[in-house]
């Protein structure tokens, strides 16, 4: 996976190379911290940039920190703290019935793109998967999903245009149930409207989930694109108060100079980061490992 990663990581890389050879050569106490300020900034890592620069410069004064060299390590055990562990996700099943998916996230996240690669995912490790597409007021949404599903040999649930995303979420349970499907994988509708609409509509669609599968939906999964850097956050924040949310999907993750989005969401809104997405291709798609992400980031070499 790190050369995936460091490969995904390309052009946030290109542009703290330079931080990052410092930290690690002939430089002194201040070259370093300012080497620092620039990798962390320029990463978009967020607010914690300035409470890590006090960390160091208070480690160099108290003697935690003997010399500029050692701040790279220094740096990656910090971060590592940050972001939360995914561990293993979603790997067990429900023990009866499907394990039911909500996939939320805006129009342009790369939400759509990211069921399929999930689905793919799933595929992969022997699991059967239903797909039902709950944005029913956008067909072009419905029309991708219906090529990706096409592509990957999944049935597809849809309803009617412009109707209720609810409706289409009873339907799914419903042929979930009848065809022992192992994971049932919702996407919604990502419109920027209200808070008020969006909470309502999310949970709707959970109460009818609950009712024909109890503990669904088990998974509410929001797809962040890793180019908006601090918006991500502030998406995960508002999504967060209208779904419980367990866990985020960053996608276009090698589109953007910005790869410390992936600490922000984790310390801002305390989510693991469980899936990355590194390209367009289905298989374009990595369990999150922070410890290999981080290393990627910080290595020296190009």
């Amino acid at each position: 996976m790190l050369g995936k990663i460091r490969s995904g990581l390309g052009r946030t890389r290109n542009r703290i190379q330079h931080a990052v050879r410092q930290l690690s050569g002939d430089t002194t106490v201040p070259e370093a911290l300012e080497a620092l300020e620039e990798i962390l900034y320029t990463a978009d890592v967020g607010p914690y940039s300035q409470e890590l620069l006090e960390k160091a410069e208070t480690a160099f004064a108290d003697g935690t920190l003997l010399n500029p060299q050692a701040l790279q390590t220094w740096l990656q055990n910090e971060l590592e703290v940050v972001v939360l562990d995914p561990g293993d996700p979603l790997l067990r099943k429900q023990e009866a019935g499907p394990t039911v998916i909500l996939m939320t996230g805006v129009n342009g996240s790369g939400k759509t793109t990211s069921v399929a690669k999930l689905v793919f995912w799933l595929q992969s490790r022997g699991q059967s998967v239903l797909v039902a597409a709950g944005d029913t007021f956008r067909a072009a949404a419905v029309e991708q999903l219906s090529t990706w599903c096409e592509r990957l040999n999944v049935p597809l649930i849809q309803g009617e245009k412009n109707g209720d995303p609810a409706a289409v979420a009873h339907d799914a349970a419903v042929a979930a149930l009848s065809q022992n499907i192992d994971f049932l994988v919702f996407d919604t509708a990502g419109r920027l409207h209200t808070q008020k609409n969006l909470m309502a509509e999310l949970d709707k669609i959970s109460r009818v989930f609950n009712r024909k599968i109890p503990g669904a939906p088990h998974h509410s999964l929001l797809v962040l694109d890793a180019t908006t850097g601090q918006n991500a956050v502030r998406q995960a924040k508002l999504f967060g108060e209208c779904v419980p949310l367990t866990g985020v999907v960053l996608s276009k993750l090698d589109g953007t100079a910005k790869g410390g989005a992936v600490l922000a969401v984790g310390r801002e809104t305390r989510l693991p980061v469980l899936f990355v997405g590194l390209g367009e291709g289905v298989n374009d798609w990595e369990i999150f490992q922070p410890k290999e992400f981080i290393r990627a980031l910080l290595s020296p070499r190009s």
